[in-house]
């Protein structure tokens, strides 16, 4: 290894592992293992290239450097700069990180420089030419691999060709591994071992197995360990076995396959930088391949039996499970039969013949039930087998779950394996189910789960249906239904919410940006980024402790509904709008606050205007403000456990009134009203052109907004408090929580600038129009509600003056209204009011025109009709005028 980079990368490892040194000073040992946590990490102290837990049975994982300190390995064209006397140097370096001999690999390679027009980014390569003229080649990306979009180029056509080691020949009786990559190939060479390398696992090189056709050689196809070098493995050996045949070449073709670790791909670069690219693992990897290539199911079976030396077992063959049987008593006499009758046979053509007559070879299942890993919610104490079902014919694979009762009998598995896999039959017993058990699942790999979609604070990534976002970086679903997020393997169990979110950049278009602007101005972009700071909401919970609710409302015609809807589409949601809490109960609004993190809950208020509809009681959600749970429910696992969901969202509401809500859910809310001011034909056009966007052209947003999330949350922290003291300087505003909540929000308008073109003048309107949004919450919060406002405006008209009272029936300085007198005079005048179940509950509040009480009241406008001199007694609504100078009368 470099020393330079020894050197940081032991640095570094003593600093986050704290390693001890053994006594002999080999080993780097007791360091904390990041999986099992316990104090069993070590690693090489010479070649520190891969760390390893000693709990083989329990944790065994393996964690590399490069994968670690990726850091470390970069800029080695600063690090190690070419000059005149080494024109080689940083590729010379490169080869050093792989730990292969650069003078053993010399002339074979040199340094070269590629750059990509598409990202104008360039990169040192290391070169290695497959032919004497230096036509053809193929070179390796030093720099900037993310950037470029991948790792190496091809110049020429390699196609039959390999790349050979320098100084190597090919002679009679030769072991020649034919590897997928150089420096694959380089590691065999460097070890001892004859190597070529093929240059992608799909290039069979029979241009150069021409030169050696009356050549006793053995052929190991030694490709990668994935689907990929598994299928061309296949094709491979078949090809070439028939070209045995078909030509009578003196040839043997065999295979080698590494074992893969469940969490990493290891490659025979990454045995040689283990230290383990010899004899003993080759033997393994060699028995390995022979399984892979197995001609017949019995040929498997005695190889698996010579290896393992067991009476029975399960085994898989061409996607069938199949159950070996031995009579050993048999076995004996049928060998000592042979013995005497054969004496031509060696023994071990003797052994295989009395295994091959002496074994039962049965079909337990016409698919094979692969055992992928194991899932479990910690919340509901829920767990699951996750299985991949293969079939021999071209049919699909199917993937499910299996619970622990499912697999725990073979009547039980039987039932769950057809309801899973139409056609498929296990017809084993359960002994048999049993040895397949202990086979499959002792020390299967763990998924860990989140029951929603969206921000995972405890994985400190975005997970989603089919990708996952972790600083910074894009990652797919992987073919067994996970993500694996460099060490941390996660999935979501929710399938309640699905978002189509494109990834490909090409198809991205920020068209909508001036859109939004000329449609709806200031309004539209504080709306705009209010949604992008829904995907921090954790984040800026957990450093603010709170995150406010956005009120979205508007007259008829103003555009809301379709701004509404292409926000949706920004996040890949179709055909969305939110839920009615009114026509939902208490457990289905508890499950929609569960479903997501970091992403928008919309509640749309239904009709208010109908005296049959229901009331909201926006209180219930005042604890969404700072993340916690609106409802604790029960846990169905028997005792006495409550489950209280955090909520992780951001609550939208949207409706074309205002919150009628307590001063407490006021100050939380951020307002944003939309009018028809300033709309003509050509914003009508653009509304509809914005509304043809497709999600595929916008939902990008979402992947290019997470993958800046480091940046954009350092530039939220910085003007935060900036904008929160700014406004908290303002005369007119004088509620902290007010503050604070439009000052996050014209954080957010600057956070933009990360993700779309937002010109400083865009910027500067909309914080100023933020500032008049917080300025207007403070009055609605110091006045009483628009709604009671109302009233007494209506009350006002209606009552006359002091010396014709016609709505007052008080007597004695107090404010005394019947609220049925009051509705039917207002109707007959033809006044608008609210309903009066809505009015009953918000007067309560009222700040002018203080509640006392409902009363009996002797009325001074209405009279008995025993005696028209005195009053008729009524059912009143008392208040207190409070501007009213005491001791004056009504």
């Amino acid at each position: 290894m470099n020393q330079d980079i020894h050197k940081e990368i032991t640095a570094n490892l003593n600093r986050d592992y704290k390693f001890k040194l053994s006594d002999d000073g080999k080993w780097l040992q007791q360091g904390a293992c990041p999986s099992c946590k316990k104090n069993e990490l070590f690693t090489n102290s010479e070649t520190p290239w891969v760390l390893r837990c000693g709990r083989e049975n329990k944790c065994g994982d393996e964690f590399h450097v490069k994968d670690l300190y990726p850091d470390v390995f970069e800029n080695l064209s600063k690090r190690h700069p070419v000059t005149t006397e080494n024109p080689n140097a940083t590729a010379d370096a490169y080869l050093e990180t792989r730990q292969l001999n650069k003078a053993k690999l010399q002339p074979s390679y040199r340094q070269e420089s590629f750059y990509s027009r598409d990202v104008n980014v360039g990169t040192p390569t290391v070169r290695f030419y497959l032919d004497a003229d230096k036509t053809i080649y193929w070179e390796r990306f030093i720099e900037n691999v993310a950037k470029i979009g991948r790792k190496a180029h091809f110049g020429g056509s390699y196609n039959g060709l390999w790349w050979m080691p320098p100084r190597m020949t090919i002679e009679d009786g030769d072991t020649v591994y034919l590897d997928e990559g150089i420096f694959d190939s380089a590691a065999h060479w460097e070890n001892g071992y004859k190597s070529t390398a093929l240059l992608t696992c799909y290039n069979y090189p029979e241009k150069a197995l021409a030169k050696y056709k009356d050549k006793r050689v053995t052929w190991v196809w030694a490709l990668d360990g994935d689907n990929a070098g598994r299928k061309n493995t296949l094709k491979f050996v078949k090809r070439m076995r028939e070209e045995i045949e078909k030509e009578n070449l003196p040839w043997k073709v065999e295979a080698a396959q590494i074992p893969q670790h469940p969490n990493s791909k290891t490659d025979w670069n990454d045995l040689h930088k283990q230290n383990r690219l010899n004899d003993e693992t080759l033997k393994e990897c060699r028995y390995k391949g022979a399984l892979l290539i197995a001609q017949r199911s019995s040929e498997k079976a005695l190889l698996i039996y010579n290896h393992d030396n067991k009476r029975q077992f399960p085994f898989e063959y061409k996607n069938r499970l199949y159950w070996f049987q031995l009579d050993v008593d048999k076995f004996h006499k049928e060998l000592e039969r042979l013995e005497d009758e054969n004496t031509e046979l060696t023994e071990d053509e003797r052994r295989e013949r009395a295994l091959t007559d002496c074994g039962s070879l049965a079909i337990i299942a016409n698919c094979y039930p692969q055992f992928l890993y194991f899932q479990a919610n910690k919340i509901t104490d829920e767990s699951w087998y996750y299985l991949r079902v293969n079939f021999p014919h071209k049919g699909k694979a199917v993937k499910n779950t299996f619970t622990g009762g499912q697999l725990s009998s073979s009547s039980e598995f039987k039932k769950r394996l057809l309801a899973v896999a139409p056609g498929a039959m296990f017809t084993g017993t359960s002994q048999q189910l049993d040895a397949i058990l202990e086979q499959r699942v002792f020390n299967i790999k763990t998924v860990e789960t989140v029951d929603y979609i969206g921000y995972s604070r405890e994985h400190r990534s975005y997970i989603y249906r089919d990708v996952a976002m972790r600083q910074g970086k894009l990652y797919h679903l992987n073919d067994e239904d996970y993500f694996d997020l460099e060490k941390l393997a996660v999935k979501s169990l929710s399938r309640s919410t699905d978002l189509a979110i494109n990834t490909n950049d090409k198809d991205y278009t920020n068209d909508w940006v001036d859109m939004v602007w000329r449609c709806w101005g200031a309004q539209g972009l504080a709306a705009v980024a209010y949604w992008m700071g829904t995907l921090f909401a954790e984040q800026i919970r957990e450093r603010h402790e709170s995150y406010p609710f956005l009120e979205l409302i508007g007259e008829p015609g103003a555009g809301k509904s379709t701004l509404f809807e292409f926000l949706w589409r920004l996040f890949g949601r179709d055909d969305y709008e939110g839920v009615d809490p009114s026509n939902s109960t208490l457990a289905a609004i508890s499950r929609t606050l569960s479903q997501v993190s970091n992403l928008p809950v919309v509640f749309l208020e239904g009709d208010r205007d109908s005296e049959n509809s229901k009331n909201i009681d926006w209180n219930q959600f005042k604890t969404l403000y700072n993340g916690r749970s609106p409802r604790a429910r029960g846990v169905k696992n028997g005792g006495n456990d409550t489950y209280e969901p955090p909520f992780r969202g951001a609550l939208v509401i949207t409706q074309n009134a205002t919150v009628d809500a307590a001063e407490a859910i006021l100050q939380r809310i951020v307002h944003i009203k939309f009018t028809r001011e300033g709309h003509n034909e050509d914003t009508r056009l653009l509304a509809e052109s914005l509304a043809r966007l497709e999600t595929e052209q916008v939902s990008g947003f979402l992947v290019k907004t997470l993958l800046k999330e480091m940046p954009i949350l350092q530039t939220f922290e910085e003007a935060c408090k900036h904008y929160e003291g700014t406004l908290m300087k303002l005369p007119e505003i004088k509620t902290v929580r007010i503050g604070k909540n439009h000052g996050q929000l014209m954080a957010l308008v600057d956070c933009l600038s990360h993700v779309i073109p937002v010109s400083p003048e865009q910027r500067t309107a909309t914080k100023k129009f933020i500032t008049q949004m917080a300025i207007d919450r403070q009055q609605v919060i110091g006045g009483d509600h628009p709604k009671v406002q109302e009233f007494w405006e209506v009350y006002e008209f209606l009552n006359g003056d002091e010396d014709n009272q016609q709505m007052n029936h008080s007597r004695n300085g107090q404010i005394a209204i019947n609220m049925n007198h009051f509705y039917e005079t207002a109707r007959d005048r033809k006044q608008d009011l609210p309903l009066m179940k809505d009015m009953k509950r918000l007067l309560k509040d009222g700040r002018r025109y203080k509640f006392e009480g409902i009363d009996p009241v002797n009325s001074a406008i209405f009279t008995s009709k025993s005696n028209p001199n005195a009053g008729r007694t009524v059912k009143c609504w008392i208040f207190k005028d409070t501007q009213k100078p005491q001791g004056a009368t009504a």
